[in-house]
């Protein structure tokens, strides 16, 4: 039996999009996944990183209602959490310290999102 990529890994889902976050959470739990969230705001993604003592990735969102994700993805580049931004802007609105950051755009299938993670995870 294959083991599942994501078992044993809590992932931060940051998405405003109900059904978007409903169907990352759904899959990424399917590939073995803890899910934290997902939540849909700066602010409470910034508590559900205050909260979580682990987390082994994120998958952020740019816009959030207005809002810029920026903020939460800095503490988790500080904490050494590996991230990916999921938009639909091109890549020119994310901030020089992120360029090296994965950057899916919306609209992209679920599956590329968690290949990309992976490879950012670095999980064979």
């Amino acid at each position: 039996m294959t083991a599942l990529p994501l078992s044993n890994r809590r992932i931060l889902v940051v998405e405003d999009e109900y059904f978007l976050a409903d169907e990352l959470r759904c899959e990424l739990e399917s590939a073995g996944a803890t899910i934290v969230g997902p939540v849909g705001g700066i602010l409470p993604a910034l508590a559900a990183i205050d909260a979580s003592q682990q987390l082994d990735g994120a998958i952020l969102d740019v816009n959030l209602n207005g809002e810029k994700v920026f903020p939460a993805a800095q503490i988790l580049q500080d904490r050494n959490v590996p991230i990916l931004f999921l938009s639909g802007y091109d890549k020119a609105v994310i901030p020089q310290q992120f360029e090296i950051v994965p950057h899916c755009r919306k609209p992209v299938p679920v599956q590329e999102i968690i290949t990309t993670l992976l490879h950012v995870m670095q999980v064979e």
